[in-house]
């Protein structure tokens, strides 16, 4: 169904597909399928799925889910984690893994908060949906994965360790084709308009072809943490599109805004930051409850339905997010099927090409919102329309195939 819609959308154009979308089949927050998926709600074009790109994601911690490890695309192939890194001291500590290797790293099985939180925001990114039949996968399926802990054992993340962070992915992106990093975190407050090392790195990572996208916080002011702050990034605020496709009912989320560090304003854009499904963590309290909660449904058992919808479960192994952090990943998944539409694109063009794609959220301020919301399928569109005369043949065989 996700397919056939996002093809109607292609062939027919925006305003035919909401017009006959919403006459026979009314969208909206409390209808009974639940949450949107998210390239059906971004418009992504289902041609390109971050084939042949590598994102690397910064977070607290991660967990091997099937989501991460298997591609949507190639009959649950394994083989899509590239590397895990630990950079919360010095030195780094890295495993590689090798095609059709079931990975594992050091406390891979702690179950702690920042494994959740790194879940949900890499799922969001580039997840295949596994255990939900590819409908809720993420934005770039097919993309490879980097992930980068920086949480020390009490949970903290400093700017230190956020630097040290993309200093190694500057040493190492060429060798794991790492093109995209997704930073959904936030380090120690700095002075306003100064630089830090965290700025500092992620210039340098940009300098080097690699676009940097970082969520803006989500406490609705007017401030900004590294990373949030380097001009240099594509920093992601919160957008409310209610769960719907109608453009009308969009409103800003409570993220944060400001200056970057050379006076720059940010954010840059929005993306969603409600309603994101993304996995949840196996083996915690919360998969268990999910797992007898939905065994009560199916048995008829209308008391369960509260708590469901307190947990925002939407199946026994997904359930819907919110905040920034789901935002700043969703632009990066884009960024990873711009790149596999048009492989020549670089961090500044990119940057434009999102800015010109994206749609002004009416009656919120420029200032919040910077150009507007996310439009995946507008910004695919506008990486096809950069190619070079002679590029487009090569560009154009690969995505028919995917039809």
């Amino acid at each position: 169904m996700q397919q056939a819609l996002l093809e109607t959308l292609l062939d027919k154009g925006e305003t035919a597909f909401h017009e006959s979308i919403q006459r026979t089949w009314p969208l909206d927050a409390e209808a009974a399928f639940g949450a949107l998926p998210t390239p059906l709600r971004l418009h992504a074009d289902p041609r390109f799925t971050g084939r042949g790109v590598t994102i690397a994601l910064v977070d607290a911690g991660f967990f091997p889910h099937d989501d991460l490890v298997r591609a949507h695309g190639l009959a649950g192939e394994i083989g899509r984690l590239r590397a895990w890194a630990d950079a919360t001291r010095a030195p780094v500590t890295v495993r590689r893994f090798a095609a059709g290797e079931t990975p594992r790293w050091p406390g891979w099985d702690a179950g702690a908060p920042g494994q959740w939180h790194g879940l949900m925001t890499s799922a969001a990114a580039a997840g295949s949906g596994a255990r939900s039949h590819g409908f809720y996968r993420g934005v770039a399926p097919d993309a490879g994965l980097v992930l980068v802990q920086v949480a020390d054992e009490r949970g903290r993340i400093g700017n230190d360790a956020i630097a040290r962070a993309l200093r190694w992915l500057g040493l190492h992106a060429p060798a794991l084709g790492v093109r995209v990093v997704s930073l959904s975190l936030g380090g120690d407050p700095v002075e306003p308009l100064r630089g830090n090392p965290v700025d500092e790195a992620v210039a340098a990572l940009v300098r080097q072809g690699v676009t940097v996208v970082a969520a803006a916080g989500n406490d609705g002011e007017r401030r900004l943490v590294p990373p949030g702050t380097a001009p240099d990034a594509l920093t992601v605020g919160g957008l409310d599109d209610r769960n719907t496709l109608d453009h009308a009912q969009r409103a800003l989320w409570h993220g944060n805004y400001g200056l970057a560090s050379d006076g720059r304003p940010k954010p840059e854009l929005v993306a969603p930051s409600l309603w994101v499904v993304a996995p949840l963590l196996p083996g915690t309290e919360i998969a268990a409850e999910a797992a007898h909660l939905f065994g009560g449904r199916a048995r008829g058992d209308a008391s369960v339905e509260p708590r469901l919808g307190a947990l925002k479960l939407v199946t026994p192994h997904y359930q819907h997010v919110e905040g920034t952090s789901f935002a700043a990943p969703l632009v990066a998944g884009v960024v990873a099927c711009m790149l596999e539409a048009n492989p020549r694109l670089t961090p500044g063009r990119i940057r434009e090409l999102l800015v010109a794609s994206a749609h002004p959220v009416l009656g919120a301020s420029t200032e919040r919102q910077g150009a507007g919301a996310l439009d995946a399928g507008q910004a695919v569109a506008l990486a096809l329309g950069d190619l070079r005369p002679a590029d487009v043949v090569s560009a154009a065989e690969p995505a028919a195939g995917r039809h």
